[in-house]
Parts: C-alpha cells; sequence; structure tokens
C-alpha cells in the first residue's frame, strides 16, 4: 500500500491582520498595576537641613586709598564720590595710582543700570592706560568715601569692597 498524502483545506481563508485582543488585556493590567502602586511611592522625604549661624565678617583688611569710579546714568564719572570730567580722567586716576606700588593699584568700578556701556568700556580703558593692575566690577553701589573718611555707621572704616578681579 503506498501512502498518500492529503492535503486538508482549512474551513477559513489564513487572517493576517493582528490580533489586538490581548495587548489591550496586558496594557490594562499594567494601567492597573501602576494605578495602584503610584500613590505608594509617593512619600514625603524628611530632609534635615542645618541650623544658620552667625559668621563674624572676615577683618576688613581693604587698604584706606581704595579707588572707586562711578558711572552715574549722564554719563559722568566720580572717581571716590569727587566728580571729574572726562578729559581729566585718566590723568587724575594716574596720578592717584602712580603713588602706589603695582600689586595695589586695584580700581573698583560702579556703573548705574542705566549708563551708557561704551562708557563704561572708556572707564576701563582710562584706567589701564593710567597703570591700574586690577580692574573690580561691583553690582551694587559701593557707599564710597573719601580716602581716609569713615564710611557711613562704620566709625573709622572704610566699606569693603567686592573681590577684585585681575585683567589680562
Amino acid at each position: 500500500m503506498s501512502a498518500r498524502r492529503q492535503f486538508v483545506k482549512p474551513s477559513t481563508p489564513p487572517n493576517s491582520e493582528i490580533n489586538v485582543t490581548p495587548l489591550v488585556d496586558v496594557v490594562l493590567v499594567l494601567l492597573i498595576i501602576f494605578m495602584v502602586l503610584t500613590p505608594l511611592l509617593e512619600k514625603d522625604i524628611e530632609v534635615r537641613i542645618p541650623e544658620t549661624e552667625e559668621v563674624p565678617p572676615p577683618p576688613d583688611d581693604t587698604p584706606d586709598t581704595q579707588l572707586i569710579v562711578k558711572l552715574d546714568p549722564s554719563g559722568a564719572f566720580s572717581i571716590n564720590t569727587e566728580p571729574v570730567s572726562e578729559a581729566d580722567y585718566v590723568g587724575k586716576l594716574k596720578r592717584m595710582l602712580s603713588a602706589k606700588k603695582k600689586e595695589d593699584r586695584i580700581v573698583f568700578f560702579v556703573a548705574d543700570d542705566k549708563a551708557n556701556y561704551g562708557k563704561l568700556v572708556a572707564a576701563f580703558d582710562g584706567a589701564k592706560q593710567a597703570g591700574a593692575f586690577v580692574l573690580g566690577m561691583a553690582t551694587e553701589d559701593i557707599p564710597a568715601a573719601a580716602p581716609g573718611a569713615p564710611a557711613p555707621g562704620t566709625p573709622g572704616e572704610v566699606p569693603a569692597a567686592p573681590a577684585p578681579v585681575p585683567t589680562p
């Protein structure tokens, strides 16, 4: 007897579409799991912040001959509260800086928010021409006093200026 091959014809044609029903079931189960677990994960984390303590300010070793150049909104210069014309600015600054050692030739600048940026750059250039070794820029107004005079509210002290930034 010879073996014959028999082919069975399927009753329905093959389906080429993806059955999404099991996928939807799995996604719904995951959604339920996340909905149940999410509130459990939201716990407060206790953070201990160290208590603040008052630290005395460092001793004021600012020299009495500190130079502060202010630029007001109109573009006028003043050195240690003394108004200076633009033409005399470099000469006066040169005379004041020539009496100091090179390392002590520090000039701080305070410009008003409405001051012309070009004038500020000109003040920087003038200070470098006058022989300034370090240029510092203050973001807040420094209550400058004349050299050797006490600052308002502090008997016998000149206010501390911000840390200088050396220029190349």
